[in-house]
């Protein structure tokens, strides 16, 4: 485990000194420190499923109308917050163990009908190349042509539907060989079992619209918090610049962090891969001054850059060189 953080440290001294910046860890203690798990936050992931089945419940007793929509809503936001768990487990670092990770990992995403091994490897690949042209979710960039506008659009509006599609069918038929792809298509076979047993229960009890109703709409809701949170997680941000100045933070406030487990403090993540979310305050605050030194983006509100990324629609390079956010109230700086 210690070797992997060090050879962390010296892939991400490699990447900051591309961005001429100087390192602000030159302590490994102090990022050490930064990594050290605390199984105590993780008690969240007990709350969070129970928050998310008694909305289900309400939901489906409710003869309000209002009240079942909120609680679909609800459902929504709060499998937004339990897929930034699974997305810590990309990483391997929610739990100790390697295989906690992708037991829950592959649990976590059986709602959404996508596997876990397909994910992982399409998101370690972004954090290499982010905002490069090997970048696969560089799906924004593009010449601004008729077919970059109807993805672009069609993203914000189904994302939930295209993200299905890319992780179940199109990312593993491309990249996933062998022993990985052999994982994911169990997963998938997992996943139809799972469903076929549920909806066979379901209609043997005369409650397929209930048991439907509570699966599909939730997943609706999640689909948009999920375009907004991704689409302005880089959005904007300059092409091929390094970890730091290619990712943007979203400081919006403390129920985003709590809910959706700190993943808005984004510009930390990237840098730092390996710190567990509950400590991305601490490390979005200790790089603060590099973060305005080099002009990286900060912002205060997830809605304002996506509806900011609707209106300007696909980006191209030159959109994209760098600079500071659109946002007055903008925490960063010019660099120059």
């Amino acid at each position: 485990m210690q070797a992997k953080r060090t050879k962390e440290l010296q892939i991400f001294r490699a990447l900051h000194k591309q961005n001429k910046s100087s390192l602000l860890f030159n302590s490994p203690a102090e990022l050490k420190q930064l990594y050290q798990h605390d199984w105590v936050p993780n008690l969240k992931l007990p709350l969070f499923y129970g928050i998310w089945i008694a909305l289900g419940i309400i939901a489906w007793n409710s003869s309000y109308w209002a009240l079942t929509w909120f609680c679909y809503l609800g459902m929504g936001y709060i499998q937004m917050g339990i897929v930034t768990f699974m997305h810590d487990c990309t990483h391997s670092i929610l739990f100790k163990t390697r295989w906690k990770n992708r037991a829950f990992g592959i649990f976590a995403m059986i709602p959404f009908i996508i596997s876990f091994t397909a994910f992982k490897e399409d998101h370690l690949i972004h954090h290499r190349h982010n905002r490069t042209p090997k970048d696969p979710d560089a799906f924004t960039m593009g010449k601004r042509g008729v077919g970059d506008f109807i993805l672009f659009y069609a993203y914000a509006i189904i994302g939930v539907f295209l993200t299905a599609i890319q992780f179940t069918l199109i990312f593993p038929l491309k990249v996933l060989r062998g022993k990985k792809a052999l994982i994911h298509w169990g997963e998938i076979a997992l996943h139809i079992i799972v469903m076929w047993a549920t909806f066979e229960w379901a209609a043997s009890q005369g409650v397929i619209d209930q048991v439907f109703a509570v699966w599909f709409w939730p997943l609706i809701f999640f689909g948009f918090f999920n375009s907004m949170r991704f689409i302005a997680e880089h959005y904007g941000c300059p092409w091929d610049a390094g970890p730091l100045v290619g990712t943007r933070t979203v400081i919006s406030n403390q129920l985003h962090s709590f809910f959706w487990n700190n993943i808005n403090y984004h510009i930390g993540h990237h840098a730092y891969p390996g710190v567990p979310w509950y400590n991305l305050q601490k490390l979005h605050t200790l790089l603060l001054p590099e973060i305005e030194r080099v002009g990286a983006l900060i912002d205060k509100s997830y809605l304002a850059v996506f509806i900011h990324a609707l209106w300007q629609g696909p980006e191209t390079v030159a959109t994209t060189k760098p600079r500071n956010s659109y946002s007055s109230e903008s925490f960063t700086k010019n660099s120059d």
